[in-house]
């Protein structure tokens, strides 16, 4: 396993989204586990989870408690493993998603997730998205509170534009250690969103990096699966599958890249690992962009 940096923590360079563990069509609680060990076995020391990953109304936590759990049961060291958490979102239950970044409640999902960790402070909190209802500039303003409260020891933001970095930078500074959007062979709008963090020297986590290559698992059970693309070509060239590759070519477009590839079953996340030991070499690089969706 190779390593990257969050902030002034070492983790591993491809990282476990524990999402599918929690939501609709998730695995039994015996195969959560496997998996999470299976990522711990692996090399993988970043663990992205969220208050609102459940799937039924009232499960608050299911995925910060079933990850709990699982550190807890594993038989090996896990004082290295990052379990970063996220507020500001909810489910009710029917399939849909809130927004809810009010100051207040920041802190209160701050507290609560991090009774549910168990641990003397978060280690990495970032508020899920922001709330067209509240200023950005309050609800980071609770991240700053957090930081300064000790219950959170590095803050981040995710689903946000250039704009709103910039701005969160200005309020948390030093506090401010990564940013979490969509990016992918498939999702490439949030760009600049990228190369800002890289300039400013934050973590830039991929939610759904597989897009293009795999469906995400907020796609549903019959998202289609793309065939025949230059990921598969490379890949089979190289022995690998087209999600290692994917998630190897996201590792080449900064080193602020730490993709968190979700996983249901231990072979998935192992398969996902692996990509942080494959080099792509210039060449097979450029075929891969110059197959990307809008290339020209």
């Amino acid at each position: 396993m190779r390593y990257r940096t969050i902030g002034n923590t070492t983790v591993s360079a491809v990282g476990l989204g524990a999402m599918p563990l929690s939501i609709e069509h998730r695995p039994d609680e015996e195969r959560a586990i496997a998996t999470i060990h299976a990522a711990l076995d692996a090399g993988v020391t970043l663990i992205d989870t969220a208050d609102s990953y459940h799937w039924h109304a009232g499960e608050e936590g299911h995925n910060e408690l079933l990850i709990a759990r699982a550190l807890a049961r594993y038989g090996g060291d896990t004082s290295g493993v990052l379990v970063a958490t996220k507020g500001g979102r909810g489910r009710p239950g029917d399939g849909s998603w809130t927004v809810t970044a009010t100051p207040a409640h920041i802190k209160r999902a701050a507290e609560a997730s991090l009774k549910r960790l168990g641990t003397e402070a978060i280690g990495l909190y970032q508020l899920h998205k922001p709330d067209p209802a509240v200023p950005w500039a309050e609800s980071v303003g609770a991240l700053r509170e957090l930081l300064d409260a000790g219950t959170i020891r590095a803050a981040g933001i995710s689903n946000v534009d250039t704009g709103q970095i910039r701005e969160a930078h200005a309020i948390l500074g030093e506090g401010l250690v990564s940013v979490q959007n969509q990016y992918s062979p498939a999702v490439r709008d949030t760009e600049p969103e990228l190369w800002l963090s890289t300039q400013l020297g934050l973590a830039f986590l991929p939610w759904s990096p597989l897009g293009g290559i795999s469906r995400s698992s907020l796609d549903g059970p019959s998202g289609p699966t793309s065939v025949g693309t230059a990921f598969h070509r490379i890949a089979a060239e190289h022995g690998a599958s087209p999600q290692q590759i994917a998630l190897a070519w996201l590792l080449t477009r900064s080193p602020a890249v730490i993709p968190v590839p979700g996983a249901s079953r231990p072979a998935s996340i192992q398969d996902s690992a692996k990509a942080a030991e494959l080099e792509l070499s210039e060449a097979e690089q450029a075929q891969l962009e110059d197959a990307l969706p809008g290339s020209s």
